[in-house]
C-alpha cells in the first residue's frame, strides 16, 4: 500500500465497503485517468450483456494504464463506476467485481447507473485519480 496516501473512515457515518475520503500528501502528482473501458486491443466491446466480465475488463486496461504512468492500484485516491443499467443487481455486480480487483484497498468510490455509455455494447467504465511521488520535487 502507498504509505504515504491515507484513506480516511469515520465512525459516524454508515459502514461502507469504501473509505469516505483520501488525503494525498503535498508532495505526490495527481493522475486523472481517462475512463477504462472494456475494450479489447482491437477496439472492440468483448462480453456483451455481461456486467461482470466487462468490469474485470476495464479493471484490466485500468492496471495496464496506470503501469504506463508508473503507477498500480495502489496508487488510486479515487474512482468513479458508471454502469449502463437501471438495474441496481448490475451495479452491484460491477461493484463487487471491481472492490475484488482492489482488495483492501477501500478507495473513496462513487457508483452511478447511467443511460449509455461511449462505445457499442458498453456497460462499465471506471474514472480514476492517482498519486504518485513527485520526482520533480
Amino acid at each position: 500500500m502507498n504509505k504515504k496516501i491515507s484513506l480516511i473512515h469515520t465512525a459516524n457515518l454508515a459502514s461502507v465497503d469504501y473509505a469516505y475520503a483520501a488525503r494525498v500528501p503535498s508532495d505526490m502528482e495527481l493522475l486523472y485517468m481517462a475512463g477504462a473501458c472494456p475494450i479489447d486491443i482491437n477496439r472492440e466491446v468483448p462480453y456483451v450483456d455481461n456486467y461482470e466480465l466487462q468490469a474485470k475488463l476495464c479493471v484490466d486496461n485500468l492496471k495496464q494504464a496506470l503501469k504506463d504512468c508508473g503507477a498500480t492500484l495502489e496508487d488510486v485516491v479515487y474512482t468513479r463506476v458508471l454502469v449502463a443499467s437501471n438495474n441496481r443487481s448490475d451495479l452491484v455486480t460491477a461493484w463487487e467485481t471491481i472492490r475484488k480487483e482492489f482488495g483492501e484497498r477501500d478507495v473513496p468510490s462513487t457508483l452511478s447507473g447511467v443511460t449509455v455509455l461511449g462505445y457499442e455494447n458498453q456497460l462499465v467504465e471506471i474514472e480514476a485519480v492517482a498519486a504518485v511521488k513527485n520526482f520533480t520535487k
